[in-house]
């Protein structure tokens, strides 16, 4: 019952239709780039504000009851959006969407780990989480699909009643997941010593920093990539009609990611690090190249990078001791945010003077780095159980 309610509550966490569609949403409203993007930073700096704040509050109160929670508070914000569309309905519903996030997030990894470790099955939690991972990748894929034929046919208001339904779905599906709080396990504690505990293990720590920043750095940087696919199509001088085969393409590939996780659970460092390289190496090549058959490149680096971030996580709660794990874990969450915040930040600033693909080259150099570190790393060595 555990693994399957965490599956269906990852597909209906992403089975959004007005995802991809809320900028044309905002359009139609008649709201400027400049008040869009400025929507973009409020949801940004919510889930940056509230994400280690929730995860001592899971730690605290229940996983289980902030993870039904996050999704409410999501459906809520895309109600407002449709009842009372203008700009300060869009505000607050990022912010109810970027706290549903920050909630989510380190909860939902911290009650994986925790339940299937009282089973006795904490070796499975790599290969859970990949799929999980993937099967929300599907989901959202399956939402972009269904967004326009939806959108056509019944306007806003049916991509709006979709999404709110699955975030309903989804908060009901929190409920079947089990949760065992027992004594010593920090429940009894209060909020403001579990979130120093938290900090406490990540600072004092060094093995669970290492873990924490790994994350943090791997995920982070192809994650935030992902959006620039489409204008590495355009530059390859594809027509619109292929654009999203392509990214449909890079979905397929982290998919496929996700579900080979599991696999790779016992990846000695060196081999990591060589897999960090060789998609790195994959992905500056499919870049550069300037053509279509880039693409598939791209999706093998997608993939390898989906793979290794789900290992670093495993890795991650594995290294994790104290009572706080939502806590520590949600301090990978938030350094996450600011590592796509500055690959942004600096994609934006590097690409006013070099092509895209000579961009994207550039940016995955880091892996370089973080190969050269993880090859002798302890953040991946073995637990200390």
């Amino acid at each position: 019952m555990l693994v399957a309610s965490l599956y269906v509550y990852a597909f209906l966490g992403e089975f959004l239709l007005i995802y991809p569609v809320y900028t044309l949403l905002f359009i139609d409203t008649g709201l400027s780039v400049a008040e869009t993007s400025s929507l973009f930073v409020i949801w940004s700096a919510t889930g940056m504000v509230l994400e280690i704040p929730s995860g001592a509050w899971a730690d605290r109160l229940s996983r289980r009851v902030t993870l039904f929670l996050g999704p409410l508070l999501a459906g809520l914000g895309f109600t407002l959006w449709l009842v009372f569309p203008s700009y300060w309905a869009f505000a607050l519903g990022f912010v109810l969407w970027g706290a549903e996030g920050a909630l989510v997030s380190g909860a939902f990894e911290a009650l994986s780990y925790e339940e299937l470790e009282r089973r006795g099955q904490a070796h499975r939690y790599t290969a859970v989480m990949g799929r999980a991972t993937a099967v929300g990748t599907v989901a959202a894929a399956a939402a972009i699909g269904l967004a326009t034929p939806v959108l056509a046919s019944g306007g806003y208001p049916a991509v709006g009643v979709a999404s709110v339904l699955a975030c309903v779905l989804c908060a009901a599906t929190a409920l079947t997941l089990p949760e065992h709080r027992t004594r010593g396990d920090g429940a009894e504690e209060g909020y403001l010593a579990i979130l120093k505990a938290g900090l406490t293990e990540v600072r004092t720590d060094r093995r669970v920093l290492r873990a924490v920043l790994l994350v943090a750095f791997v995920t982070a940087i192809w994650g935030a990539l992902e959006e620039y696919v489409p204008y590495l199509a355009i530059e390859a001088g594809v027509t619109k009609a292929v654009i999203p085969m392509l990214i449909l393409l890079t979905w397929v590939g982290a998919t496929a990611g996700g579900l080979l996780a599991g696999r790779a659970r016992h990846m000695p460092p060196r081999a990591y690090a060589l897999t960090l390289a060789l998609a790195a190496l994959a992905m500056a090549a499919g870049a550069v190249s300037g053509h279509p058959a880039g693409f598939v490149l791209i999706a093998l680096a997608f993939g390898a990078f989906q793979l290794a971030g789900v290992v670093a996580d495993a890795r991650m709660q594995e290294q994790i001791t104290g009572t706080a794990r939502a806590t520590v874990t949600s301090v990978a969450g938030l350094g996450m945010n600011v590592v796509t915040l500055a690959v942004y930040a600096a994609y934006g600033a590097t690409s006013s003077y070099v092509s895209n693909g000579l961009t994207f080259a550039l940016m995955v150099v880091p892996y370089a780095f973080i190969a050269l570190v993880t090859a002798r790393s302890t953040a991946l060595a073995p637990a200390r159980r």
